[in-house]
């Protein structure tokens, strides 16, 4: 026995969550107008089907699905080349956006993806076979990026991720290494940008680019450097 499962997404009107998919690389396969608002994006073993809802709303919506890969470095590469030709840039707030690429706790290495429909893809690779939350770190700024990590992505709330970085970017009696502050700045400067803060986006990335790093470091902050990369272009 052979089963697949499809999932169905809701959008409000077809046409930019259809171009959107085009720009990432997929083909849309079926498209109908009537009776209902109904169509079918796939990209090689992804295929995604959308239904049109007039009084839908996007920004409310909670709609997610998980796509599992074996190359999640590559996909999320071709997506960002794919968005900036149709965009002329790589949107990283509002609707549609892509998100960083990111080891979690749960042993996979993710990014997230929303569509204009307010649909969010967990596009991840598995980097374990244990898939259970990992126990927070206990060291204050190691337990900081991880509890704001989860907060800006898993939970959607950046405001809450901005709180827990500021309260630890203030303390005096602990400092954080080269590698966490620059963690920590990134992120900083990623969830302001999403709440429209460009001036607190820009200052957290003028002093994660000061930030010297050894070539070890620079190694061990791989994604993170990419992330500055893409947000102060």
């Amino acid at each position: 026995m052979t089963e697949t499962t499809i999932p169905m997404l809701p959008c409000r009107t077809l046409q930019p969550v259809l171009d959107f998919y085009t720009a990432l690389g997929f083909e849309v396969t079926f498209q109908q107008k009537s009776p209902n608002p109904y169509a079918v994006v796939e990209r090689g073993g992804i295929q995604l089907h959308f239904f049109g809802m007039k009084r839908y709303d996007p920004a409310e919506s909670y709609s997610t699905c998980c796509i599992r890969t074996d190359d999640v470095d590559g996909l999320h590469e071709d997506f960002r080349t794919g968005l900036k030709a149709a965009y002329g840039r790589i949107p990283t707030r509002g609707l549609p956006r892509i998100g960083p690429l990111k080891d979690t706790s749960h042993g996979v290495r993710q990014f997230l993806v929303s569509d204009p429909g307010g649909n969010c893809l967990r596009i991840g690779q598995p980097t374990s076979q244990d898939h259970h939350h990992r126990p927070a770190p206990q060291e204050t700024f190691s337990r900081a990026v991880h509890h704001a990590s989860l907060l800006a992505d898993s939970r959607d709330d950046p405001a809450g991720a901005a709180k827990i970085i500021d309260r630890v970017l203030r303390m005096t009696d602990e400092r954080p290494t080269p590698v966490q502050l620059l963690r920590l700045l990134v992120l900083r400067a990623d969830v302001a940008a999403r709440l429209g803060d460009d001036e607190t986006a820009a200052s957290a990335l003028a002093k994660a680019a000061a930030i010297h790093l050894t070539a070890e470091e620079r190694e061990s902050a791989h994604d993170e450097l990419e992330r500055l990369a893409e947000l102060r272009g």
